[in-house]
């Protein structure tokens, strides 16, 4: 049975005080409706997606998706409320469908549904003909009546908070607001009400959602939401195979003489790539400077013509507190851990951008948070992070895909030489996050911080 997501994008912002309505706004570097999208684009489970729009809006996001979407097969204009913009989609799939299909209703301003949520919706309809994301409360619920007077107290642990995704088969939802067309008894603005009020006899099954996956409604929300994409870090099992496609691809290294640099360089070229590495000590690479990252590239493509990927595993990280460094020592960190990731991304674009090719940097899970006695260490890797989430949007029209590796504690000499000698056992070894690295440049993903755990793996 084929599935089809329906965006429901009609709002127009009221409580929101913005010039427009607030799924066009941008949160993360992109419009929360591109993030909605994102999700239900790259999810294997959907075939389709439907838009339904507010009057006057459909032509505005027509021009801003353009056609980066492939599985959006329609736009159509909402209708005055939420239960009507649904009752727009419903006749709409209903006219291009002769059997039943699985649809799945969202928000298009919960930009923050993952990816395991929409599968269970899917799922969850071989079994259900309804299907309802929520989650537990943690705030005790009251009951009040017209006077403002506490009336009761229900017993939370039988009260859930309701989100979408809500699913159904397109046949009960469609029988249900037949039914509920041309009743007074109950206009609420959620889909499982709907079928909850006028198909009593069908059982409504509820998945567990995520406490991520917030409705953007107040201008807090905004700020909520983007430090979610901010920490939010993707895990590679989520978005890889194990299958390593770079046979003949060239791969650039910088920083490549030691730990995952050195690891990347030999697992590459045994699968077939053709690497170039770098690094300061064997080809006097200097990260730091725009001339000698430009003729590293050139050569490069002056070997083989092209270049698919950019891996920037060079850098420093020095312990201390930061009124004790020295000027020369400031500025020599960033300029190794922040100026030079930028200077090779300004490099790298002409090439990457004729192979619709990788951009990778290396972050730390420092960039969350800043750590005593290693501020530029720890402010230069949220600095690298939000660049490459910036770069991922600016070069998105490009096809370039632009990502940061977040590694855990890694055995490397960098850090030998930082921390002194500490149990293996306890660390990632740089085979572990170089083989990491490589899926990454197998798979489609841009924009996104990838975690690699030393509990995913067995060194």
């Amino acid at each position: 049975m084929k599935t089809c997501a329906v965006i429901l994008a009609g709002g127009v912002g009221e409580r929101f005080g913005f010039s427009m309505p607030k799924q066009y706004i941008r949160v993360a570097g992109k419009p929360i409706i591109e993030h909605t999208l994102d999700a239900f684009q790259s999810s294997p489970f959907i075939d389709s997606i439907l838009v339904v729009v507010s009057e006057g809006w459909k032509d505005y996001l027509d021009e801003m998706l353009g056609d980066r979407y492939s599985k959006v097969a329609d736009l159509i204009v909402g209708g005055a409320t939420r239960s009507q913009s649904t009752m727009r989609a419903i006749e709409h799939l209903s006219s291009k469908h002769s059997e039943d299909i699985k649809v799945v209703i969202h928000d298009s301003v919960r930009p923050l549904v993952d990816p395991e949520t929409i599968r269970q919706c899917v799922n969850e309809l071989d079994t259900y003909q309804a299907v309802d994301v929520v989650i537990p409360s943690s705030d005790t619920i009251v009951s009040i009546d017209d006077n403002n007077l506490i009336c009761g107290i229900p017993d939370r642990n039988f009260l859930r908070r309701g989100q979408t995704p809500q699913a159904f088969l397109l046949s009960t939802i469609e029988k249900a607001y037949f039914h509920s067309e041309n009743s007074q008894v109950y206009s609420g603005t959620d889909d499982c009400g709907i079928v909850l009020n006028f198909l009593p006899s069908v059982s409504i099954k509820c998945i567990t959602g995520t406490q991520e996956n917030i409705k953007v409604t107040f201008p807090v929300d905004l700020y909520l939401a983007d430090k979610i994409f901010q920490m939010r870090a993707t895990k590679l099992a989520n978005i890889t195979n194990d299958c390593l496609e770079i046979v003949d691809k060239v791969i650039v290294v910088l920083g490549a003489s030691s730990g995952i640099g050195e690891e990347i360089t030999e697992i590459a070229s045994t699968y077939g790539a053709r690497v170039c590495p770098h690094s300061r000590s064997t080809t006097g690479l200097n990260i730091c400077d725009s001339h000698s990252v430009e003729k590293a590239l050139k050569d490069a493509f002056d070997e083989y013509g092209r270049i698919d990927a950019v891996v920037i595993t060079a850098g420093t990280l020095r312990s201390g507190k930061l009124i004790n460094s020295t000027l020369t020592e400031v500025l020599d960190e960033i300029s190794c851990d922040y100026i030079g990731p930028v200077i090779v991304a300004r490099e790298s674009f002409k090439y990457l951008r004729e192979t619709q090719g990788h951009l990778v940097f290396f972050t730390s899970s420092s960039y969350t948070r800043g750590r005593e006695n290693y501020a530029l260490y720890s402010s230069s890797k949220a600095a690298v992070v939000n660049l490459m989430q910036a770069l991922s949007d600016e070069w998105a029209e490009e096809n370039i895909h632009v990502n940061a590796i977040n590694p855990e504690r890694t055995d490397t000499p960098m850090r030998r030489k930082a921390f002194g000698q500490e149990d293996k056992r306890t660390l990632l070894s740089p085979k572990v996050v170089a083989e990491a690295t490589l899926k990454v440049l197998s798979s489609p993903i841009s924009g996104s911080v990838i975690d690699i755990k030393k509990d995913d793996y067995c060194n």
